[in-house]
């Protein structure tokens, strides 16, 4: 395919169109490549795999294009800072970047892309998701209580100052109640997650098998293996557990006893095949997961911390009445669509949704104690 002669409005269109398409192949190639300069083995080959791809991808777009390929056309500002952040980090960020721009390809409505290519950059998303998965479960668990214990130190410190300063406190005392918020509710968050991640591991430690109960499976009856029950418990259906179990218990008894050998000396294995004598379990405990209790407890404090100080900076600078509640109102809201995008981004879902929703929770919050706030303070004041 060659390019139209950009004569008309519509075959300039198309140039642009082309161009704009090479440019972010060529960026997002820069960008795996630059993220494999920081792996190693196989995650370094499959990222410089994908940059390979998206090189191809962008030949077809300079067939087009022909002479109109030059000058190089210029990358986005979002994908230029996204290169930035690969070659400085290559944090699980720019991977979830990464697999939100494959997955929103506009080559599925775009008659001068291929089907191919088209089908690529939808698989190419799932690599990187795939990519993303183990690092999103390192995260999982410092990063939950970091997010729950900030949009709980921006809501609950906000609605505080807010539903006393609409009873009618005076702003020396709504900064103290502010402050005393602050402490008190970082103190809790970091207990509470720590008993929380505590007794969740506990749960999980409880599933894990007994290392007792293995040693005693060379004595089970051959003829009632107890066994297959582990087996079924496990998920196996009846039959599948009954063989395995007696492979199991035949190749225990086996070893145990030193092993057949024959005249000449050979030690001859049943053909039992490779089981070994372990219970297995079918759920691994996820304890990367759910996180260290004490990683989760810091997190939680200091994330809660960080928020809720947000709400008292106005009054900690002399500011009172409508102008401190505007401000404290202005800066967390902020800080909640910061940490709703972040969320979104690290989750792979849209940034802008979960901004809007972090945003209209945590302020309806807000707003419902302010106007409580204002009803005692007309009862009391009354």
């Amino acid at each position: 395919m060659t390019s139209p002669p950009a004569t008309s409005p519509a075959a300039r269109a198309d140039v642009l169109r082309w161009r704009r398409h090479l440019a972010a192949e060529r960026a997002e190639a820069r960008v795996y490549r630059d993220l494999a300069s920081r792996r190693h083995g196989e995650e370094q080959a499959i990222l410089l795999a994908l940059a390979d791809a998206e090189d191809r991808h962008a030949a077809h777009w300079i067939d087009l294009l022909g002479p109109a390929a030059q000058p190089e056309p210029r990358a986005s500002l979002g994908t230029r800072v996204l290169g930035f952040f690969a070659r400085r980090f290559g944090s699980v960020f720019v991977l979830a970047l990464m697999q939100r721009a494959e997955v929103r390809s506009p080559y599925e409505t775009d008659a001068d892309a291929t089907e191919a290519m088209a089908a690529d950059e939808r698989i190419h998303g799932e690599v990187v998701r795939a990519l993303a998965t183990a690092k999103r479960m390192k995260l999982a668990g410092g990063f939950r209580a970091a997010v729950f214990g900030m949009n709980d130190g921006l809501v609950s410190n906000l609605a505080l100052v807010l539903g006393v300063g609409a009873a009618g406190m005076p702003p020396q005392a709504l900064l103290l109640t502010g402050v005393a918020g602050l402490l008190a509710g970082a103190l809790s968050m970091g207990a509470g997650e720590y008993v929380s991640v505590s007794s969740q591991q506990e749960l999980i430690r409880a599933s894990d098998p007994d290392p007792s109960a293995e040693q005693r499976i060379p004595a089970l009856d051959l003829d009632a293996n107890e066994l297959a029950l582990v087996y079924r418990a496990r998920g196996m259906d009846e039959a599948a557990a009954r063989e395995k179990a007696d492979r199991v218990l035949a190749r225990t008894r086996w070893r145990q006893e030193g092993g057949r050998t024959t005249s000449e000396g050979h030690t001859l294995a049943p053909a039992l095949g490779t089981e070994t004598a372990s219970i297995p379990v079918v759920v691994a405990p996820e304890y990367d997961a759910v996180g260290s209790p004490w990683s989760a407890a810091i997190s939680s404090f200091f994330s809660f911390a960080a928020g809720a100080v947000i709400p008292v900076l106005p009054y900690a600078f002399g500011a009172a009445g409508w102008l401190a509640v505007g401000l404290a109102s202005g800066l967390v809201g902020v800080a909640l669509l910061a940490t709703g995008a972040i969320t979104g981004l690290l989750s792979g879902t849209s940034p802008l949704l979960r901004a809007l929703r972090q945003l209209a929770i945590g302020l309806g919050a807000a707003a419902a104690t302010y106007l409580l706030g204002l009803a005692f303070g007309a009862v009391l004041g009354g």
